[in-house]
């Protein structure tokens, strides 16, 4: 049971945050402007930036009323969102009978996930090669930027370190003779038997776990899971084969040991700073499926 004084404030704080996260994506939109890197977590997960934006306690959380106007007005609004119900007090929670009748399957799906993620050791040294297999002997680009070794350089890079992707989302997007290339072959229903905690994609996706949570997850969890996932793409993206100096971004060279070092330990580091996130996210599916 939340006070309005504190519901309130998190959710004024929740909005500042995310207005704030999302700033430079309004404002390209409104310029009719594309950023290649970070677009990707809005077109691809999807989320929009209103969405963003609205707070959720969580499950399990009351939102109480103490008979302000104002803040019975928030609380009508609030009680008129999907999977909202006022509580006997006039207080609004998530319905979780609602939520469950159609969510139930989604969220076991991803408490499995999760769960055998966090369990599995983090594998790191894949350096990002998945990019590189995107483009391997293929003259047309998805990303409108030159690769900064040219096609035959790229290729060359490809062919001579191991590929090694576990994420089926990477793996899909895999040029047909970069398939073969890769030390396993993923699939959506073998997903949750390869996930590993050092992937940056794996840890990418806590934002899509957050996502299809929805208004179970608390709002500053969503948040967090934005913060990493933004920080990630950059550095997915200063390691892949395009040249994205243009856009601030200087290269991760992999294919020299300095930049494979470079790799690695930043990978390591998002692992470590996705593990508490996974676990949040566990405690959130544990309460769903676990609710009376």
């Amino acid at each position: 049971m939340l006070a309005p004084t504190e519901w309130l404030e998190r959710a004024a704080a929740h909005a500042e945050r995310a207005d704030a996260l999302t700033a430079a994506r309004r404002e390209r939109r409104s310029r009719g402007e594309k950023d290649p890197v970070e677009d990707f977590l809005f077109e691809y997960y999807p989320i929009r930036p209103g969405k963003l934006a609205r707070w959720h306690p969580g499950a399990g959380v009351v939102l109480s009323d103490d008979g302000d106007t104002a803040v019975r007005q928030e609380l009508a609004v609030r009680a008129g969102w999907r999977w909202h119900t006022r509580t006997p007090d006039g207080g609004v929670t998530l319905d979780l009978p609602a939520y469950l009748a159609d969510r139930d399957a989604g969220v076991r799906w991803l408490d499995d996930l999760l769960r055998r993620t966090a369990e599995r050791p983090a594998h790191l040294g894949c350096l990002g090669l998945h990019e590189w297999a995107m483009v391997y002997r293929q003259r047309e680009h998805r990303h409108e930027l030159p690769l900064r070794l040219g096609q035959e350089r790229t290729d060359a890079v490809v062919e001579s370190h191991p590929v090694r992707c576990s994420h089926f989302d990477a793996f899909r997007f895999f040029t047909e003779p970069a398939r073969p290339l890769n030390r396993t072959q993923p699939t959506r229903a073998t997903q949750p038997d390869l996930e590993q905690p050092g992937c940056l994609h794996a840890n990418m996706d806590l934002l899509k776990a957050g996502n299809l949570l929805g208004p179970a997850c608390p709002g500053e969890l969503m948040l967090d899971c934005f913060e990493l996932a933004r920080d990630i793409r950059v550095l997915d993206m200063r390691a892949s084969p395009y040249d994205f100096r243009e856009l601030g971004h200087e290269p991760v060279a992999i294919e020299t040991t300095a930049g494979r070092a470079e790799y690695v330990a930043q990978q390591r580091a998002f692992a470590e700073r996705a593990a508490p996130l996974r676990t949040r996210l566990l405690e959130v599916t544990g309460l769903l499926l676990h609710a009376d």
